[in-house]
């Protein structure tokens, strides 16, 4: 009886922590995106999962203190002239089953292009590639996570 209870505690541990590192393999949670030119940090991204399994992204925090009231003059849709900071940036993106999720969009606010994306977690869920595509043309992006 002794043995068994002793098992019980590690199996609830053991649980617990598959549990954990199930979400970290997830696009879900904070990440920080880097200029593609500089390398220099340049925002949070807070990645969040709805219902069905649909992710979205929005600008959390802008970095670049001269940025916190830039507005997206370029972009063409809904979010033409609304402020980059508390913007949705990447929306509809689902599972696809290979341990991606896809089918959704991604806007690069600084020069309004939306590009469809994919987005596949690495080194066990601490950094994320972040894939947009215009028809056979595609630009990576490796975001870290931040929480």
């Amino acid at each position: 009886m002794r043995n068994r209870n002793a098992i019980v505690p590690l199996a609830l541990a053991l649980a617990l922590a598959g549990g954990a590192a199930k979400a970290q393999s997830t696009p879900a949670g904070l990440w920080q995106m880097l200029d593609d030119d500089s390398k220099q940090p340049l925002s949070l991204v807070r990645i969040s999962e709805a219902a069905g399994g649909v992710q979205s992204g929005r600008l959390e925090k802008l970095l670049d203190p001269s940025r916190q009231d830039a507005r997206c003059t370029l972009c063409t849709d809904e979010r033409k002239n609304q402020p980059m900071l508390g913007m949705t940036i990447m929306r509809n993106v689902k599972a696809s089953g290979d341990g991606t999720w896809e089918g959704g969009d991604i806007l690069d606010p600084n020069n309004g292009k939306v590009y469809r994306v994919r987005l596949k977690p690495v080194e066990g869920g601490k950094a994320l590639e972040v894939r947009g595509y215009i028809g056979p043309f595609f630009r990576t992006q490796r975001w870290t996570r931040v929480e």
